[in-house]
């Protein structure tokens, strides 16, 4: 009897466990249970969609078409004409004496820009001066000699021989006499001093001579000349743009120094070799130098190109520049504003601007969009 009631309870604790475990099963897996509530999705209002008070205090501007060919602006440095760079040479070696030039003064031609003090003019003396008593001996002989043929009292062949000797003298008076000249001395006056003048007119690019230097006859030159009548400007022109930039075309170039001024030259060779590391083409172009450039400046050289493409002209009050973008604002016909982003383009005569992108022509557009911005940032 008690073995059976010992077996009652211990099935009815087990069914209680098992109904205990069943109840807990469903509650913690049901997906249902666990999921979050419904979201509430408000939807917003368009934030390029902007109202203010008495919208018709703003005026308003239609935008129209302009025809205009593509621009390339690059910068480039003002380069000597190495056609125009003349050297100084010394064709006498010796020391230096004087030095009446230095490295950027403008010069004139003929202006004397150094004296050297040469051995070689020492020796080119004594040889003239030897080949002038040879030539004065010889002479004497030859009119000696024309007398005692005339009278019978020597052979034809004497006489040729003085000839002979005579014709030598002369050429050797003369080739020792020219090469004094070379040298830059006068054969009628001995001086060992050798006066180096400009051989053109322009500004001393480069000094390679000093006081008491010594100077090697066709060694390095003391000084270069540079003519900058005509100046080189040089640019680097990226392998994706080279498309824009052909020989003979014309370039308007800008002067960082003088940004008021605006030359104009002539593309004259395009590189044939890229920089391997920033794949770019030198470009040259030829300008005549007023007077203003000089070597080593900075300007920025714009190619125009043939075909003209067409872009959007508004008045430069409707643009707003702000966080590093161009902004406009184009009124809506339930008397809104929308604020839209554009890539303007370069600055046009009578207070207008160039739009690249972003409006079409026709569209209206604000004319003070400052005075909108501000009246929305007070709102």
């Amino acid at each position: 009897m008690k073995r059976q009631g010992l077996r009652v309870g211990l099935f009815l604790i087990s069914l209680s466990l098992l109904l205990g475990v069943g109840g807990c099963s469903r509650a913690h897996g049901d997906p249902a249970a666990e999921a979050p509530p419904p979201a509430d999705v408000v939807s917003g209002g368009d934030v390029s969609l902007l109202t203010v008070d008495h919208p018709e205090q703003y005026p308003v501007a239609a935008a129209v078409e302009r025809a205009s060919a593509s621009e390339l602006v690059v910068t480039g440095t003002v380069s000597p004409d190495v056609s125009r760079n003349v050297p100084v040479i010394s064709l006498a070696s010796g020391r230096v004496v004087g030095i009446y030039a230095r490295l950027g003064d403008t010069v004139h031609k003929g202006q004397l820009l150094l004296r050297v003090r040469s051995d070689d003019v020492s020796g080119g003396y004594s040889d003239y001066r030897k080949a002038v008593a040879d030539e004065t001996l010889a002479r004497t002989q030859l009119e000696r000699s024309q007398d005692l043929y005339q009278h019978g009292a020597i052979l034809m062949n004497d006489f040729q021989v003085a000839q002979d000797t005579e014709e030598k003298a002369k050429v050797d008076l003369e080739t020792t006499a020219e090469h004094l000249r070379l040298l830059g001395s006068n054969p009628n006056r001995m001086n060992v001093v050798v006066d180096i003048n400009a051989p053109i007119s322009g500004v001393i690019t480069d000094q390679q001579v000093t006081n008491a230097a010594g100077v090697q006859a066709l060694g390095a030159n003391p000084f270069t000349i540079s003519d900058l009548s005509n100046v080189w400007i040089v640019c680097d022109v990226y392998e994706n743009d080279l498309a824009n930039v052909r020989l003979g075309d014309t370039a308007a170039i800008s002067l960082n120094a003088y940004p008021g001024q605006v030359l104009t030259g002539m593309i004259s060779n395009i590189g044939a070799i890229l920089d391997p590391s920033i794949r770019t083409a030198k470009v040259r172009i030829e300008v005549r130098n007023p007077g203003m450039m000089r070597l080593g400046m900075f300007v920025t050289a714009t190619f125009r190109g043939q075909k003209k493409q067409t872009h959007t002209e508004i008045p430069a009050s409707a643009v707003l520049h702000l966080h590093d973008r161009d902004w406009i604002f184009v009124p809506t016909p339930d008397k809104k504003f929308r604020r839209v982003e554009v890539v303007s383009g370069a600055m046009l005569p009578n207070q207008m601007q160039e739009i690249v992108s972003g409006l079409q022509p026709g569209q209206q557009v604000v004319t003070n969009a400052v005075v909108l911005q501000n009246t929305l940032d007070n709102q």
